[in-house]
């Protein structure tokens, strides 16, 4: 019998006590509970700027506290707020080509409360046609910090309405974006004057930090959005809340889960950083201010999970990484789970750009290795922004088992033993 010296037993013992405890600490208990909290009715559908968005991030902020993680900076809490401009649009008068716009057709994203410009000013034109995806052409435009005409074809009538909900409030700057409604996409010259009453609007992620033991300035992180859809149009059986079981009170659920899976554990050499977005569903507003008051470079890696109640396209045990080819970051995960029964595959979604589409994208705009973890099935999710997303449509087994196994793949990323490759941003959009 090899006899340990008292010191390095009393080491091992507690080692193996962290880690029985780390383990314990991912349930389908606690799984259930966190889940059925940020679903329920009360939280009235968790959307931006509302009584139920601010309930949900009250209860985050306190099971972050119970895990023992510390606030992020200098926060006073675990609260990271913000101020936006919500534009309200007192007179238009656009003319494309000559042609008088009505006011109708006309949507603004800007802070500033007179918008005036025109050829002369050069700014960039951007044409949205019948061939092209309206949302995620959308997105990519709201993402650039660039003063820009959107010229929308007339097609796209039903989404241009809607358009309110995906562009959200601005950010304070000098930037003009300008969507316009039209047939004629081919412009010689135009005219823009626009006032609006600058309304700020208070919104808030939530973040706390589990401080690496010897890499503290490297950062890993774990993150979902908490924001939804709150009330809409009624459902075939009259619901109209729109409770977001699976999108993303289960991701956020998988992020308070492996806090306390990482606290308990407390072997982490690289610092962790758990963080609830909001604002995800009105553009990524959340992602993209806590992505642009961060050192981009001290990322190592970055965990977004997104819908994960429900089992893939594979079954039970399965979950997929979006934009896989673009880092090493899915071979390292595949290579912790080696001889375990879980098995994460590349997005099998490709031309739903899911990659562009969740709150990593921000981040990975700036070459992280930063990815989305989902399991939904996006060609065919019967629950997928529908009032019917529900905890009772989650498997809540396997959703743990999604949880446990995420905690694994990242174990060589969390202890410094493996650093992702970063995204190539060459000519990124």
């Amino acid at each position: 019998m090899i006899k340990l010296p008292v010191f390095s037993l009393a080491i091992f013992l507690l080692g193996c006590s962290s880690s029985k405890k780390a383990n314990l600490a991912i349930n389908e208990t606690d799984v259930t509970r966190i889940e059925t909290v940020l679903s329920h009715d009360s939280m009235e559908g968790r959307k931006t700027f509302t009584r139920g968005i601010d309930k949900a991030a009250a209860f985050i902020a306190s099971e972050m506290k119970l895990s023992g993680l510390k606030v992020y900076g200098n926060a006073a809490g675990y609260l990271q707020s913000f101020e936006m401009i919500n534009g309200t649009v007192a007179t238009t008068d656009v003319s494309i080509n000559g042609t008088a716009i009505p006011a109708s057709n006309v949507i603004c994203v800007s802070s500033n409360e007179n918008i005036t410009f025109s050829e002369a000013d050069k700014y960039t034109i951007v044409t949205i046609n019948k061939a092209d995806t309206f949302r995620n052409k959308i997105r990519t435009i709201l993402n650039k910090k660039q003063n820009t005409l959107v010229l929308i074809d007339t097609s796209f009538s039903r989404n241009f309405k809607s358009l309110n909900q995906i562009k959200g409030p601005a950010f304070e700057s000098d930037i003009n974006q300008v969507f316009v409604l039209t047939g004629n996409m081919d412009v010689t010259n135009y005219s823009v004057k626009i006032t609006q009453k600058a309304n700020k609007l208070k919104l808030s992620n939530v973040v706390g930090l589990l401080p690496g033991k010897t890499r503290t300035n490297e950062y890993v992180i774990f993150a979902g959005h908490y924001d939804h859809l709150g009330f809409s149009r009624p459902d075939s059986t009259g619901d109209s809340l729109y409770n977001g079981a699976n999108d993303d009170a289960s991701g956020i659920t998988a992020m308070l889960m492996l806090a306390k899976y990482y606290k308990a554990l407390n072997n982490n050499e690289r610092s962790i950083l758990f963080v609830a977005f909001t604002a995800e569903e009105m553009g990524g507003f959340g992602s993209r201010y806590f992505s642009d008051n961060l050192n981009a470079g001290s990322v190592v890696a970055m965990f977004n999970i997104e819908m994960i109640g429900t089992d893939s396209k594979w079954g039970l045990n399965s979950a997929y990484i979006t934009g896989y080819e673009k880092t090493d970051m899915g071979k390292i995960l595949e290579k912790n789970l080696a001889g375990s029964k879980f098995k994460f595959y590349p997005d099998p979604y490709p031309t739903q750009n899911l990659f562009y589409r969740s709150d990593n994208a921000t981040l990975a705009r700036k070459g992280v290795p930063a990815h989305t973890i989902s399991t939904s099935k996006m060609d065919n999710e019967p629950h997928y922004h529908k009032a019917s997303d529900e905890i009772k449509t989650l498997d809540m087994r396997n959703m743990t088992e999604v949880i446990k196994s995420i905690a694994i793949s990242a174990k060589t990323i969390v202890n410094g033993k493996d650093t992702p490759t970063r995204v190539d941003t060459t000519g990124l959009r």
